[in-house]
C-alpha cells in the first residue's frame, strides 16, 4: 500500500498547527521579548505574526498547486525544475524536526523531572517511544492527541492571560518608542512562530486539501499570533519588565504577582507543550519521508503505508528512533540552534520556487497570492535568516 488516508479535516488540521508554533517556547520567549522590547513586546509579536504571514500564505498557494507529503521538496522541485534540489531540501526538514524534537524531548523530560524523581534517560526513552507509537497507529489518532495537548496548552495561558489581566497594572513611564529594540525583539519572537510550515506534509491525509490546506495555515497563524500578542500583554501588565527580562520562567511570575503561591501547574502544562512538539515533528518528518520515497531510489523503502493504519510505519519508526538517540546525546542542543537558521534557509528557497513557478503561468489554483507576497517572504526570511547567521 503506497497511499496515506485522507481523515484529518479543517478545525483537526488548525489544531496540529496551532499546538507546533505554540510549543513550550512561549513559557521562556516572553522575558526575552519584554526585555528587549519593554511595554510594546504585544506590538513585536504582531510584528512577528506579520513578518511571517507572507510566506505562510506562499506555502498556502503551493499547497493548494502541489498538495503533497514532502511538501516544500515538492515546491522547490516544482519551482526549479530540478528534483535533486527537492530531495535536499525534504532531507534537511527531516534533519531539522528530528533535531528540534530531540531537543523539545530534552526539555520536556527536565520540566517533568521538576515533578517526580525519575532517572532521565528511562524517562526519554519511554516518552520517545510511546509518541512515537501514537504515530504509528493512525493520524487521526496522532492529531487528536496533539489536539488535546493544545487544549492544555492553551488553556494554560489563557490563565496566564487572565491572571495578568487581573492583577494591579504595573506604572509605566513615559519614554521614546524603542523602534531598534521592538525590531529586535520582532525577530526573536519571529521564531515562535515556525511550525506553520509542517501542515503542508499532511497533505495526503487530509480531505479536499486543495481548499483545507490553505485556510488551516492561515487560521493557525492568526490564532497563533492573537495568542501570544494576549499573553505578552498581561505579562508586561502584571510584573515588572526587569524581572521579565531577567527570568527563565517569566510567565510563572505573572501568576505569582497575581495570584500569589506557587506556579508548578506551568511545569506541568510545559510538559504538555513538549510532548506535543516531539509528537508533531515526528508525524511531520516520517511524512516528508514518506513523499521523498514517491521518486524512488534508496528512500522508496518509505514509499510504504500500512494497509491498517494508513501510516507510514517504517519513517515513523525511523525518526523516532533517530529522536529518541538524538535526546540522549550531548551536542543535541547545539544542533537545535541551527534548526531555525535551517528553516529559514527553506523559506527563502520557498519563496523563489513560488516566484518560479508564477513567471512560468500555467494552472491556477484554487488559492494563489499576487507577485508581491513571495517577493516580500523572500526578502524578509532572507533578512531574518542573516540576522540569524550573524547572531
Amino acid at each position: 500500500m503506497d497511499q496515506l488516508k485522507r481523515r484529518i479535516g479543517l478545525w483537526v488540521l488548525v489544531a496540529y498547527g496551532v499546538g507546533v508554533m505554540v510549543g513550550a517556547g512561549i513559557y521562556v520567549l516572553t522575558g526575552a521579548v519584554a526585555g528587549l522590547a519593554g511595554p510594546w513586546a504585544p506590538l513585536a509579536f504582531l510584528l512577528a505574526g506579520l513578518v511571517a504571514a507572507p510566506t505562510a500564505l506562499s506555502y498556502a498557494e503551493f499547497a493548494a498547486r502541489v498538495p503533497e507529503a514532502a511538501g516544500e521538496a515538492a515546491f522547490v522541485a516544482k519551482g526549479f525544475g530540478w528534483p535533486g534540489l527537492g530531495t535536499v531540501v525534504g532531507l534537511l526538514i527531516v534533519v531539522t524536526g528530528t533535531v528540534s524534537a530531540a531537543a523539545v524531548l530534552r526539555g520536556g523530560t527536565g520540566y517533568l523531572l521538576g515533578l517526580v524523581d525519575w532517572p532521565f534517560a528511562l524517562v526519554a526513552i519511554a516518552l520517545g517511544v510511546a509518541l512515537t507509537a501514537v504515530a504509528v497507529l493512525g493520524v487521526l489518532e496522532s492529531l487528536a492527541l496533539a489536539g488535546l495537548f493544545t487544549l492544555i496548552e492553551v488553556c494554560g495561558l489563557a490563565l496566564v492571560i487572565w491572571a495578568g489581566g487581573s492583577a494591579e497594572p504595573i506604572p509605566v513611564t513615559s519614554a521614546a518608542v524603542p523602534v531598534v529594540g521592538i525590531g529586535a525583539a520582532a525577530v526573536l519572537a519571529f521564531f515562535a512562530f515556525i511550525g506553520f510550515e509542517d501542515i503542508v506534509n499532511m497533505a495526503e491525509e487530509v480531505r479536499d486539501p486543495e481548499r483545507t490546506l490553505p485556510r488551516a495555515i492561515l487560521i493557525s497563524l492568526g490564532i497563533t499570533s492573537a495568542l501570544y500578542a494576549l499573553v505578552v500583554w498581561a505579562a508586561v501588565r502584571a510584573v515588572p519588565l526587569e524581572a521579565l527580562g531577567a527570568s527563565e520562567q517569566p510567565l510563572a511570575l505573572v501568576w505569582q504577582a497575581a495570584m500569589g503561591g506557587e506556579a508548578r501547574f506551568l511545569s506541568g502544562i510545559a510538559v504538555f507543550a513538549a510532548l506535543n512538539g516531539v509528537l508533531a515533528q515526528i508525524v511531520m518528518a516520517s511524512r516528508v519521508l514518506f513523499g521523498l520515497g514517491r521518486s524512488g531510489g534508496a528512500l522508496d523503502l518509505f514509499h510504504r503505508a500500512h494497509p491498517r493504519f494508513g501510516t507510514p510505519v517504517l519513517a515513523t519508526v525511523s525518526v523516532g528512533a533517530a529522536v529518541i538517540a538524538a535526546a540522549l546525546a550531548l551536542p543535541v542542543s547545539v544542533l537545535a540552534e541551527g534548526a531555525s537558521s535551517v528553516l529559514l534557509a527553506v523559506f527563502v528557497a520557498v519563496n523563489a520556487a513560488l516566484i518560479a513557478v508564477k513567471r512560468q503561468g500555467g494552472a491556477r489554483p484554487r488559492f494563489r497570492v499576487p507577485m508581491a507576497v513571495p517577493v516580500v517572504g523572500l526578502i524578509l526570511s532572507l533578512g531574518a535568516l542573516l540576522v540569524s547567521l550573524a547572531g
